[in-house]
């Protein structure tokens, strides 16, 4: 059985979101997804919700076969609990995919990196991104 893994903040989740664990899910016959713990988060924002409540709204969606938080302290960890056949990162994150080979290889993790295509807005007003969705409800709210 092949097994993807997809990993993200997933906060505020919104379609950008599920287009990408939809292609995660389509590179495997499971889909494991692991939720950053907020502590993780350094390169952006910290998250509006917590771990859990993101942890279990990304569980929900039925692409998702499970969802877990991350470790905190060695991202790598619970990559080597599941061991995958391929990571799909999102077609933004900030990874360096290279690296991420590498490390892989060094803990002796065989499996394939690969990018998730972006999904284009259907229409003007739609929004793929929680910084977008947090300056919308400011704008019309704050």
């Amino acid at each position: 059985m092949v097994r993807a893994l997809a990993q993200g903040t997933f906060d505020l989740l919104h379609p950008g979101h599920v287009h990408y664990l939809e292609e995660a899910a389509r590179m495997g016959e499971e889909l494991y997804v692991i939720i950053a713990r907020s502590s993780n988060v350094t390169h952006k924002d910290p998250p509006i919700l917590d771990g859990r409540q993101r942890r279990d709204l990304v569980g929900a969606l039925d692409v998702v076969d499970r969802a877990l938080l991350g470790h905190e302290s060695d991202i790598f960890v619970p990559i080597e609990e599941i061991d995958p056949d391929v990571i799909v990162l999102g077609h933004d994150q900030h990874h360096d995919d290279r690296a991420i080979e590498r490390a892989l290889d060094e803990r002796g993790v065989d499996c394939s990196v690969r990018r998730a295509s972006p999904r284009e807005p259907a229409y003007d007003e739609e929004l793929l991104s929680t910084g977008r969705i947090i300056d919308r409800v400011c704008e019309e709210r704050c």
